[in-house]
């Protein structure tokens, strides 16, 4: 977890873009991956979240300084919202994930590996959740490390854990593995996207081992099939 987005790397998108040159999350990554992940298709599941019953008391920023714009909705076993993408490296050092590679990296995440050791985010897709404040407590809405989330980008669908908790007021943030699959840039000192990610979270669900990528999808696809089938 870290405060995303400080006062240095927005002048730096500033400066990009004032000499032409767009910012490495612009281009997206160009990760040549399958454009959906199970069966479930990108549209079927955004069909589902056009409307927002808001659950949250307020809403959320999605960088540090910006407005709240965000709120978390719910419905049908399901919370989501529709937010940027911010790059979270934190837990097990590795090539991509480390102190040199990222500014606010921390070796540790909330919710740990069946060994008891951190989650791995340049390997593992998982999803940073606001950490409980008055706004949302993700616990009391049934929301649970580990458990199993749809992330969405164009029409490309990951499925990921509930890894990490984040900054009480700002959402929008997955790890470097769930960005890279999606076709965004990963980098977490420059990566990211601006806008156009929907993260929906299966309530009460938990994928046993955390760390099993393929538990995810296994899980994350039965649930996803019963969410785009209820009326």
């Amino acid at each position: 977890m870290h405060i995303r987005r400080p006062p240095l790397a927005a002048a730096l998108s500033a400066a990009l873009l004032a000499t032409g040159t767009a910012p490495a999350h612009a281009s997206g990554g160009g990760d040549p991956r399958p454009t959906r992940e199970g069966s479930v298709g990108a549209a079927e599941l955004l069909a589902k979240v056009t409307t927002c019953r808001q659950i949250s008391h307020g809403k959320y920023r999605t960088d540090e300084g910006a407005p709240a714009t965000v709120p978390v909705c719910g419905g049908n076993g399901v919370v989501f919202w529709k937010a940027d993408m911010d790059i979270d490296c934190d837990g097990v050092r590795t090539t991509h994930c480390n102190e040199t590679a990222d500014p606010w990296f921390h070796d540790d995440t909330a919710f740990h590996r069946s060994d008891g050791r951190p989650l791995k985010a340049e390997s593992l897709p998982y999803v940073v959740v606001p950490s409980a404040s008055a706004i949302w407590d993700y616990a009391a809405a049934g929301i649970r490390g580990g458990g199993v989330v749809a992330v969405i980008h164009g029409d490309r669908v990951e499925y990921a854990v509930v890894g990490d908790t984040g900054p009480a007021g700002i959402i929008g943030e997955a790890s470097y593995a769930t960005a890279k699959a999606l076709g965004i840039n990963p980098d977490p000192a420059t990566g990211g996207v601006d806008s156009g990610v929907t993260y929906i979270l299966f309530k009460n669900s938990r994928v046993s081992p955390i760390e099993s990528h393929s538990a995810a999808v296994a899980l994350g696809e039965r649930l996803a099939k019963e969410f785009v089938a209820a009326d």
